[in-house]
């Protein structure tokens, strides 16, 4: 597969399928415990704010969740972490299959994260960045006791405005960099990353969380792109002005979510790894997978307890996570 375009900056394919799962089912899919499969890759940034905000929000149950490889190619993700290479219950090798289930012509992206409608084995959205909001807002029914509101209502202009900054500077970012076509493409996108980075630092440098004294949507957004930044995007993108664990802020912030449950709990680095260095192979021909970074300065303490703040707000923690979703030990720095 191709990721650069020679001459060319980075352009995301952005059409997805934005249809919703609702509390009325105004689009036809109204939120039912136990119809929808949530597919998600650990690999994926975009996948694993899905994969948090769910354990957040105690979803587990009402939305299952099917994870997989971390590798894929110019199909489809694969279930090749299931026995027999098929998800045990949508039936399926290649996610491509419930795509195509909706539409057999389907030309886009087969992306993750994707929301499986099981009776019907067809994929209801790709949407990622509604995807999140809409567990929060319209899957509250059946959030767990002590959940945290992590898109509060009079917050939400603030989160919002937050959130296309981090997206366009940040999350799309490392990419625009990692996939530039020019030299000018990525002298671009790395100056706006790095400048970008360098605001965020300074408002957290004040301010336990992004938007207002407790997690939200915003943080979950900016973590997934920072929990990558040393073991890919450093190196295979390119994104080399410094570490993340040089730039004191921001580090200790990313250390602070990665030690809250929930978070550092669902990260899988040898996924994040094989993904990056076997797909992209146009940036990575030898296919060489680093054996880096040390994961251990992910639990050296944060400090940031100084800022004050509330992780859950008024809520609690969520229960610790059930081993048939637990990250491999091998894979996390996190004592089993």
């Amino acid at each position: 597969m191709r990721y650069v375009s020679p001459g060319r900056e980075y352009a995301r394919d952005i059409r997805y399928l934005t249809t919703r799962i609702t509390a009325d089912g105004r689009d036809g899919f109204p939120v039912e415990p136990g119809r929808y499969r949530l597919v998600v890759a650990r690999a994926c940034p975009w996948a694993s704010r899905a994969v948090i905000v769910r354990r957040l929000l105690g979803l587990e149950e009402a939305l299952p969740m099917a994870v997989a490889g971390p590798t894929h190619d110019d199909r489809s993700w694969t279930f090749d972490l299931d026995p027999g290479g098929r998800d045990p219950v949508l039936g399926i090798e290649r996610l491509q299959e419930a795509y195509l289930a909706r539409d057999p012509g389907y030309d886009r992206g087969v992306t993750v994260p994707a929301v499986v409608d099981v009776p019907t084995g067809r994929v209801v959205t790709n949407d990622f960045a509604r995807i999140t909001l809409d567990l929060s807002l319209e899957w509250s029914a059946h959030h767990r006791e002590g959940a945290p509101d992590l898109y509060p209502r009079a917050l939400r202009p603030e989160i919002d405005a937050v959130n296309e900054v981090v997206y366009t500077e940040v999350n799309n970012g490392v990419y625009r960099a990692g996939f530039a076509g020019s030299q000018a493409a990525y002298a671009s996108a790395y100056g706006r990353l790095f400048a970008c980075l360098d605001r965020l630092a300074a408002r957290l440098g004040a301010s336990r969380y992004l938007v207002g004294d407790t997690i939200t949507e915003a943080d979950i957004r900016l973590f997934t792109t920072l929990v990558r930044f040393d073991a890919v995007y450093h190196g295979h993108f390119k994104c080399n002005l410094r570490k993340l664990s040089e730039t004191p802020v921001l580090w200790a912030y990313a250390r602070d979510l990665f030690q809250t449950p929930g978070f550092g709990d669902t990260v899988d680095f040898d996924h994040i790894k094989r993904h990056y260095y076997l797909v992209h192979d146009d940036i990575n021909p030898t296919g060489i997978v680093p054996a880096g970074p040390d994961l251990s300065g992910w639990l050296v303490p944060h400090g940031r307890e100084a800022l004050g703040g509330r992780p859950f707000g008024d809520g609690t923690p969520p229960a610790p996570v059930s081993a048939g979703e637990a990250v491999p030990p091998e894979h996390t720095p996190l004592p089993t």
